[in-house]
């Protein structure tokens, strides 16, 4: 007997053999999920970078920060015995007024012979927020001493 193949499939279907037309629709659920992990890779590489650039930041303006601190000498060791060492109150100041200038918030200890300037900042992120991460606070620290020329 000569059944025509088109014929065969349609009676192997309506028996519940479930092999024509049963995978209807997975691609889509495939899609959607290959969909999903990509644009979430790419939201960790923007705001990634981002978070990158903004460390950078945060650490050239603590290392400017230092630098100005520990131009504050004390003068009158300076004079008097020629040791170069750092004026501790203007240092502190002067770092704390780069800061200002910066618009940056942070914390400034200072030595005789240092000055440490740690910068804080929060980052708002761009496309991390659609998945509930709206920001993240960077950190960074430098520290700068005089020295004698």
């Amino acid at each position: 007997m000569n059944i025509p193949v088109t014929a065969a499939l349609r009676r192997l279907s309506a028996r519940g053999a479930g092999w024509v037309g049963d995978d209807r629709g997975s691609a889509s659920g495939w899609a959607i999920g290959t969909m999903a992990v990509g644009l979430l890779m790419a939201a960790l590489l923007f705001d990634g970078g981002a978070a990158m650039t903004a460390k950078a930041d945060a650490w050239s303006t603590a290392q400017q920060a230092a630098r100005a601190g520990a131009d504050q000498l004390d003068l009158a060791v300076l004079r008097t015995t020629g040791e170069v060492l750092i004026d501790p109150a203007a240092a502190e100041s002067a770092a704390a007024d780069w800061l200002a200038q910066a618009g940056v918030t942070g914390t400034v200890s200072a030595t005789v012979e240092q000055v440490s300037v740690t910068v804080t900042v929060t980052e708002a992120t761009v496309l991390l927020s659609a998945v509930g991460i709206t920001s993240y606070d960077l950190s960074a620290t430098a520290t700068a001493e005089a020295i004698q020329t």
